[in-house]
């Protein structure tokens, strides 16, 4: 083991995090990952995923995958000593994160002058559902709804089919994924220029910045983006094809790609009839182009044709289940999912560190904390004694 392990790139940066469920913690957690102290302020019960998902033994691995790398404090918010104490703590940190509705931090006392006030360099954050202006800033917001209103959903299914949403929580985590990235360039700029910063990410926003080419074709055409289930709704073919055994997903996204994919399958010569020799006409006869596909897989397995594509310089593989992705090599070569002890709770499964850095890789230096563990390490940082502390809990 390391006895100077390096310092991690967020070390000494302490995050303030008012947030709960999803998009929030996830933001927060990865600021913990990469080396921020992270003091989770909880109220009441806390969190309201330490009590959501498959529990065991009265724990949630839900709330544990969401909040490692942080330190609990819990606080009684609604009560001068509580947001006295916070008050303190927003003066003792350099980030401080909320998911409230726009306004709401400020109706607690926490307005931004009084921010400015308590510290000058202090970078705010916070992600909801709108962003903080135009006619919806006071509307509740969830995933589903934020999939539904961005266009997300318009695009998803198959043709004639309805709508369907993501069933990842895909506009929470952009957010979260967002409001991090802003974060850390705050406190850039603040290096650079001494002075702290309000930074914000919204769900819809975040799921209309992922329209990518749809959002471009619909500018430059006018036209609605179509439904088309696995196919390229730009490029054909690309999808998914039938091999003797099951199915793989293929992605030739360009005419070279295609013309080493039709090679490996001995179907070149189909660039050269005028029925499919540009990219057009292809489009225009997918469906025959799909079955000329499909016949040649047929020939042989899944297992076969993947090794033989991805040799040709072909992107190419099998649809897993969740069980089979997390069995694969490469995924558990990547460690991808990771087992961390939770003291009293046994090991708990959660998912690992998708940004890998080579120095100041990520860690798990705290497991998911249990309600209020650290409030009196953490108080007493700002100047409380540990009666004071006591008068503060609230259980």
């Amino acid at each position: 083991m390391d006895e100077n392990p390096p310092r991690l790139p967020l070390d000494g940066i302490r995050v303030i995090d008012l947030t709960r469920v999803l998009s929030g913690p996830f933001c927060t957690m990865m600021l913990g990952d990469m080396g921020a102290e992270v003091i989770k302020v909880e109220t009441g019960e806390g969190d309201p995923i330490r009590s959501q998902g498959t529990l065991r033994d009265g724990f949630s691995w839900y709330y544990a995958a969401f909040n490692r790398n942080k330190k609990s404090v819990l606080l009684d918010l609604r009560s001068d000593d509580g947001r006295a104490a916070l008050g303190r703590l927003i003066a003792s940190a350099d980030v401080l994160v909320d998911n409230f509705r726009p306004g709401v931090l400020a109706k607690m006392g926490f307005g931004k002058d009084r921010l400015n006030e308590l510290n000058p360099r202090l970078v705010t954050a916070q992600v909801n559902g709108f962003g903080s202006t135009g006619p919806y800033v006071d509307r509740p917001a969830f995933d589903f709804i934020a999939q539904a209103m961005s266009g997300l959903m318009s695009v998803n299914g198959f043709a004639g089919g309805e709508p369907v949403r993501s069933a990842q929580p895909i506009t929470d985590l952009v957010a979260g994924l967002y409001l991090a990235f802003g974060i850390v360039n705050a406190l850039r700029a603040r290096d650079l220029n001494g002075k702290g910063q309000h930074v914000e990410a919204a769900m819809v926003n975040g799921a209309i910045s992922m329209m990518a080419y749809l959002a471009s074709e619909y500018f430059v055409t006018g036209r609605l983006p179509q439904r088309t289930g696995n196919d390229h709704p730009l490029v054909a073919p690309y999808g998914l094809y039938k091999t003797a055994d099951g199915e793989i997903a293929v992605a030739p996204s360009n005419d070279v790609i295609l013309r080493k994919f039709l090679a490996s399958l001995d179907l070149e010569h189909l660039l050269d009839d005028s029925r499919f020799d540009t990219n057009a006409k292809r489009f225009q006869r997918r469906a025959e182009l799909h079955d000329l596909i499909d016949g040649a897989l047929a020939r042989d397995t899944s297992e076969a044709w993947i090794a033989r594509i991805n040799a040709a310089g072909v992107p190419c593989g099998r649809v897993q289940d969740i069980a089979q992705a997390f069995a694969d090599p490469q995924v558990i070569a990547q460690e991808m999912a990771i087992d961390v002890d939770h003291p009293g709770h046994g090991a708990v499964r959660m998912l690992g560190f998708p940004v890998k850095l080579d120095g100041t890789p990520c860690t798990v230096r705290h497991p998911a904390p249990e309600l209020g563990q650290h409030s009196e390490e953490v108080l007493a940082s700002v100047g409380y004694s540990s009666e004071d502390v006591g008068r503060l809990k609230v259980r």
